[in-house]
């Protein structure tokens, strides 16, 4: 059984204000059952009220429009949840993100800062497994997430045990959106397979520093270890490689990650700064 309400009182029914109301109907989300043709007042039903909370529930959570469409308008109950659990997968992460931010800011207003343990590094050129694409830096945590899992793969199958890392191009930090090769060193005489290229990376010097715990006061220890190399060393042109000694492959806490940040310099310093 169903009763028909004005928009007031399925305001107060739902918690979604008129105005709310107002722009679900101009959207389509959420429908007036009838619209009076002579005064143009709407008015909805009691069986409504169940769509709209979920509705209410959804925004609440932050969940875009159209992905509350998407729920609202799933044909079966299996579309539906399966909407839902994304979204809240979505959460979760974002929730971890959080914390993990929160914490850095934590650090740097408790934590004194320390000197940065440089050191030069001359790698030799070397034969990798790579894969290549232009990055979203919005995206880098997932592109990354797919890699290395492929890459990590391949290593198995094959019995490769070197550290991989990848090399991101200038364009990523100036313009948010650059090259990003990720790679696995292997043999010269490595064969090419499938779903990977092969690359040779130039041989090079670095200044290296470590980065210890989660990527995201990644900053810090770039800002200490760039300002290192632009007042001792001449700059290189060339991508900054990173090492990802321990990287989330080895380990599911951020805290044990372990990272090598490797800036290009022209040559080793006569002396060190």
């Amino acid at each position: 059984m169903t009763a028909s309400v004005t928009i007031g009182e399925f305001s107060r029914l739902t918690h979604l204000s008129v105005k709310t109301l107002h722009h679900y109907h101009e959207i389509g989300l959420l429908a007036p059952a009838r619209i009076d043709p002579s005064s143009g007042y709407r008015r909805y039903e009691t069986r409504q009220v169940p769509t709209a909370q979920l509705i209410r529930r959804l925004r609440e959570m932050q969940m875009p429009l159209a992905q509350v469409r998407a729920v609202v308008e799933a044909p079966d109950l299996e579309s539906r949840d399966e909407a839902l659990r994304l979204h809240l997968d979505q959460m979760e992460r974002e929730l971890v993100r959080t914390r993990d931010v929160v914490a850095s800011l934590r650090s740097m207003l408790t934590l004194p800062v320390t000197n940065l343990q440089v050191e030069y590094r001359f790698v030799p050129a070397f034969r990798a497994y790579s894969v290549t694409d232009r990055v979203d830096r919005s995206r880098i945590e997932q592109w990354c997430g797919t890699t290395f899992a492929l890459l990590g793969e391949i290593a198995a199958i094959h019995g490769i045990t070197a550290t991989p890392g990848a090399t991101y191009g200038d364009e990523f930090f100036t313009e948010d959106v650059g090259e990003v090769v990720g790679f696995l060193p292997v043999a010269p005489d490595q064969p090419a397979i499938e779903r990977v290229g092969l690359v040779d990376l130039p041989a090079a010097y670095f200044a290296v520093a470590v980065h210890n715990g989660p990527f995201t006061d990644f900053d810090r220890t770039y800002g200490a270890l760039g300002s290192h190399v632009a007042e001792y060393c001449e700059v290189a042109p060339g991508p900054i490689r990173e090492i990802y000694v321990v990287g989330p492959g080895d380990t599911t806490d951020p805290t044990g990650f372990r990272t090598e940040i490797c800036w290009p310099i022209q040559r080793i310093p006569a002396t060190k700064g």
